[in-house]
């Protein structure tokens, strides 16, 4: 299906979007270089090999910019934060033109906003937008729904974030900032079945990854609290950050990541480690794998093939684990992450 079909990559010279660029390659699909920046965009080009014609610059404030940019693709993906201010004029653009749209969105309010606003308007033009459809919320999204198994809800969704280190990018301060201003400096979480906003510190607690000593854990709401509750009868769904992780992220000073491997890949390595209760019961489903932006990549240009071969039946705002099998997508994977699901149940969304 992916043979000679064109995807369009808004922001592709940043960091994730030069992952997504290859993986689409890699995937046969031609990307197309969309972004504000058009000598970024033709140097890009130039040094993927890709043919000038691929160069679309575009504006989120130039509504025809972005027309011409999608003109002809069979789906989009937005890979420029922050994305308060560039999902809702790209999803505009995707229903004018009648494509999929996919994003890779860590702000929080930034994927409510796109489930509250486009639900009802994507499913009326038979078009497919997934939010947070990256490392975090689509990732955490998928395995808490393989944990899941054959329940129909659940008690409560711990999602562990086990990094190595983190090493943010520019995308990910300004990302960052934008949601604190929105939340006027309150801390979210998804509790009694609705995200509250509060003052209260963030917890911190002990948590034993698989084949590793115990580790300290600090509370860090990410778009999971807004992807699983989509889908998923959880009114608790707590995540968790490395505290070591979460230091790395609050200096200043840490350095952006750097590439390590020939993908470009840093040498950052992660481990997410998603339990789901009911009653006494628990189950659990663990992924690893190397670089949260680089495997972001994957998991977005997996979405775009999976829609693109299904149609527009599932037309709307999704979620990951919504939308597609879970375990057969975390398994389509497998070159990128080592999963174990061996505490779900049996099936899958």
């Amino acid at each position: 299906m992916s043979a000679g079909q064109t995807v369009a990559v808004f922001g592709a010279y940043g960091h994730t979007g030069r992952f997504v660029v290859a993986e689409l390659r890699d995937r046969g699909f031609l990307p197309l270089l969309s972004g504000r920046d058009a000598v970024r965009l033709e140097e890009l080009a130039a040094s993927a090999g890709l043919a000038p014609e691929s160069v679309r610059p575009a504006s989120v404030d130039d509504p025809a910019s972005l027309d011409r940019a999608l003109a002809g693709a069979a789906a989009v993906v937005n890979c420029a934060g922050p994305f308060a201010t560039t999902a809702a004029p790209l999803i505009e653009a995707a229903l004018r033109a009648g494509i999929p749209y996919v994003d890779v969105a860590a702000e929080i309010e930034a994927n409510a906003d796109t489930f509250a606003h486009f639900g009802e308007r994507a499913r009326e033009a038979g078009v497919v937008v997934v939010p947070a459809m990256a490392f975090f919320g689509g990732l955490g999204d998928l395995l808490a729904t393989a944990a899941m198994g054959d329940w129909t809800s659940a008690d409560e969704v711990h999602v562990a974030y086990g990094l190595s280190d983190w090493h943010p990018t520019a995308g990910t301060r300004s990302a960052g900032a934008v949601s604190r201003e929105r939340r006027g400096g309150r801390g979210v979480r998804w509790t009694g079945g609705r995200l509250e906003y509060g003052d209260a510190a963030p917890a911190t607690r002990e948590w034993t990854f698989p084949g590793e000593d115990p580790r300290t854990l600090r509370e860090m709401t990410m778009a999971d609290v807004v992807t699983l509750p989509r889908h998923l009868d959880v009114p608790e769904v707590r995540t968790w950050m490395t505290a070591e992780a979460v230091g790395d992220l609050s200096a200043p000073g840490t350095p952006a990541p750097v590439a390590a491997d020939e993908r470009g890949r840093s040498a950052q390595t992660f481990t997410v480690d998603v339990v789901v209760r009911r009653g006494g019961a628990e189950r659990r489903a663990v992924a690893s794998g190397r670089d949260i932006y680089a495997v972001s990549a994957p998991l977005a240009v997996e979405a775009v093939a999976r829609v693109l071969a299904g149609g527009s039946g599932a037309a709307g705002v999704r979620s990951a684990g919504e939308l597609f099998d879970a375990p057969a997508f975390l398994a389509a994977l497998s070159a990128h992450l080592d999963t174990d699901l061996a505490g779900g149940g049996a099936g899958g969304v």
